[in-house]
């Protein structure tokens, strides 16, 4: 439990503590609250509690506003003169009150009478373990360069928040975490390295820290204070033999989150801190989201080296197996027992990715489909709906999140994009042409470009046409990509690129229309036009029955 005057956080049973009475709140707000008691003291910025809580989901800043209006009240702090959530107008929030460890009470919230347990991290055993394996390296003296990567909600912060937990607990390392922001790279060179040194400075070992940073660096002494210091003072040669004094002592991991928008100085630290060949107990922690345009070539390319020098790993996180699924559902609900089918219509929904899993949950409880019903004082939640059809609709968090990604591309090829989402979950590159009207040729070498760059699109194979053509065939990664590419492109012109399909197929297919009559009669139909489609269908079932006379 974590302790602030009056209060205590509850993050086994997942309330908010005060005087001993237990006040529910519902999971966003106490997620917000829970991540500024486990980081006081520091400036937490938008970006951080959006990629902390909801990874790389877009959140409307005003939601935000919303939830810190609700914890403030029921905290009882004022804004004008905080005690515990201090607002920095258009950076993010910092937690005011001293937090202590407390032991955790005997309150058990509605959950079919049992305790749950502790928060903890779902389906990554393996991961962890091979990070616990990098330390052990480190502990030897071998410094050691990971890099997290995985695509867009996939688990990254939640598996290096672990990590870190389990060091916090046993004092084996020492921990220091700077996030990298989108757009500071040109006005705050070292961002993430500052806010590493203000957490070392101010951690368990803080006068040690500065200590050594004064003797070694004190420039970087002076900025991770967040004084004035002149740049020319500062050398990375300094810090980093600072660093390695530091670990002498206790082996200290350096995490940078979010690296794919990290400043170039930032990466030539890490570039130095990983390449010296003096002993030092030094581990550098990076995550790195999906493939984007913005400076992620530059954080790409560090890691190739560093991978190809040995001086590095990679962990690639893969989406969650069925039975991590259903884990996750159970700790996400409390509940061990869950509704007959539940697991399964969630694990087809969100094919595995964590941040998919929980929306989609709460997006059953916004619908009704999932409440919490019981009696004598134990409630669990039951279905009380129907699910959904797979094609239902996606939920609003993970059409932001799409979105969001979408309009970083080009808007040809969001056109593609929205062309190709017109087939299925795979799609041909010459029926995107078709959709489009462009040449056939150009599109594939678009489509390879975006299977390239794009985490969410993968080129599958090759087809071979009628007349003896080839075109390349693709894969969406995730159905609710292809769900939301769909749905963004006005009727009118949707209906339009689905007859350009079904008329292709019919060139294409050219005396043997009866191969592909239902899949031209599904873009007739998808395209509103149910007589061409019934049409199409006759016109097959004429074809074979005359085949079948001649035979």
């Amino acid at each position: 439990m974590k302790q602030f005057e009056s209060f205590a956080l509850d993050t086994a049973n997942r309330c908010l503590v005060h005087e001993g009475a237990p006040i529910e709140l519902a999971p966003k707000p106490f997620a917000v609250l829970r991540y500024l008691v486990e980081n006081p003291g520091r400036l937490i910025t938008h970006d951080e509690l959006l990629d902390a809580l909801w990874p790389e989901t877009y959140v409307q800043p005003q939601v935000l506003r919303t939830y810190m209006l609700e914890l403030r009240k029921v905290l009882g702090d004022n804004a004008g003169q905080p005690r515990f959530i201090q607002t920095l107008p258009k950076r993010g929030y910092r937690f005011l009150a001293a937090v202590t460890e407390k032991a955790a009470s005997v309150h058990a919230p509605e959950t079919g009478g049992k305790q749950p347990a502790a928060v903890t991290i779902v389906g990554r055993d393996h991961e962890l373990g091979l990070l616990h394996g990098e330390l052990k390296q480190v502990a030897k003296g071998r410094r050691r360069a990971v890099f997290v990567r995985g695509d867009s909600g996939i688990g990254k912060t939640a598996l290096v928040d672990a990590l870190c937990r389990q060091l916090s607990d046993s004092g084996t390392s020492g921990v220091a975490r700077g996030q990298c922001v989108q757009g500071l790279g040109l006005t705050e060179p070292y961002y993430p390295v500052t806010e590493a040194l203000n957490q070392l400075c101010a951690g368990p070992d803080g006068d040690a820290a500065c200590r050594v940073l004064a003797r070694l660096a004190p420039a970087w002494l002076a900025r991770g204070r967040q004084n004035d210091a002149d740049p020319r003072d500062r050398t990375l040669g300094d810090l980093c033999a600072a660093l390695e004094e530091l670990a002498a002592e206790k082996p200290l991991m350096l995490v940078f989150e979010d690296l794919h928008w990290a400043d170039d100085c930032t990466l030539h630290l890490i570039s130095a801190l990983a390449r010296r060949r003096a002993t030092a107990r030094i581990m550098l922690l990076a995550t790195i989201g999906p493939r984007r345009r913005e400076n992620h070539e530059s954080a790409m390319d560090l890691m190739q080296d560093l991978l190809m020098r040995r001086l590095g790993t990679e962990i690639v996180l893969a989406p969650l197996k069925r039975l991590a699924v259903s884990k996750l559902v159970s700790r996400e609900l409390c509940q061990e027992e869950l509704p007959s089918g539940l697991a399964a219509f969630v694990y087809q929904r969100s094919e595995g990715n964590p941040l998919f899993v929980i929306a989609v949950l709460e997006n059953l409880v916004a619908q009704g489909i999932l409440a919490r019903s019981g009696a004598n004082g134990v409630s669990i939640w039951q279905q009380c709906q129907p699910f959904p059809d797979m094609e239902a609709g996606t939920p609003e968090a993970l059409t932001h999140l799409v979105e969001l990604e979408i309009e970083r591309l080009s808007e040809h090829e969001q056109r593609l994009l929205e062309a190709a989402s017109l087939v299925s979950v795979a799609f041909p590159a010459w029926a995107v042409a078709a959709a489009l009207g462009l040449d056939p040729v150009d599109i594939e070498e678009a489509c390879d470009s975006l299977a390239r760059r794009l985490h969410f699109v993968v080129r599958a194979g090759q087809d071979e046409l009628p007349d003896g053509t080839k075109s390349a065939f693709y894969v969406f990664a995730h159905g609710l990509y292809r769900e939301v590419l769909y749905r963004r492109q006005a009727s009118a012109r949707r209906s339009q690129r689905h007859v350009r399909i079904a008329e292709r197929l019919g060139e294409l297919f050219a005396g043997r229309e009866a191969d592909v009559a239902r899949e031209r009669a599904l873009h007739y139909e998808a395209a509103g036009d149910s007589e061409r489609a019934a049409l199409t269908l006759q016109v097959a079932a004429n074809m074979g029955q005359t085949s079948a006379g001649v035979c």
